[in-house]
């Protein structure tokens, strides 16, 4: 058996790791919301240029994995295919403070803003019983709104004696 002699270990302070928490989950939050206009100008931009009205994003997740499931867009005519066109689309990942310019597909930008708002309002929906919903993006009014459905598992129990 060996004998440290190196200073003891400080006490796991709880408060201060909630503290800490709590600034890093700030920072990321206000990085996240100033990107967003931009972001959402850019491709409302790109959608109203091919005709689209609307984008649909359904997406499904549970057990620690999650994904979107189906990306639709509609104009005046009907369903309409997404443009092919590239965008510039900003990121910010939690933790690291710098905020990255990416060219990217529309279809992909789609995908990057709805699993951004997904981040920024239920992190962690995937996880355990997970979460479904859909996002609809109105392009004329510039606004994403998210329908969301958390899973939960239940139990009742009930004890008795007679």
């Amino acid at each position: 058996m060996t004998d440290s002699k190196g200073p003891a270990p400080k006490p796991f302070d709880m408060a201060a790791a909630m503290a800490r928490y709590q600034a890093d989950r700030d920072d990321y939050e206000t990085r996240a919301s100033a990107i967003l206009p931009a972001n959402k100008t850019a491709l409302f931009d790109a959608l109203a240029a091919s005709g689209i009205t609307q984008v649909t994003v359904s997406f499904d997740g549970y057990g620690d994995s999650g994904q979107i499931e189906d990306i639709s867009a509609m104009g005046a005519g009907g369903h309409m295919a997404l443009p092919e066109t590239e965008i510039s689309i900003a990121t910010t990942s939690w933790g690291n403070a710098e905020i990255t310019e990416h060219r990217m597909a529309v279809r992909e930008a789609v995908e990057q803003l709805a699993y951004d708002c997904l981040a920024q309002t239920h992190s962690g929906w995937e996880n355990n019983d997970g979460a479904y919903g859909e996002f609809t993006f109105d392009v004329a009014a510039q606004v994403i709104a998210l329908e969301h459905n958390e899973r939960f598992t239940a139990i009742e129990t009930y004890a008795h004696e007679f």
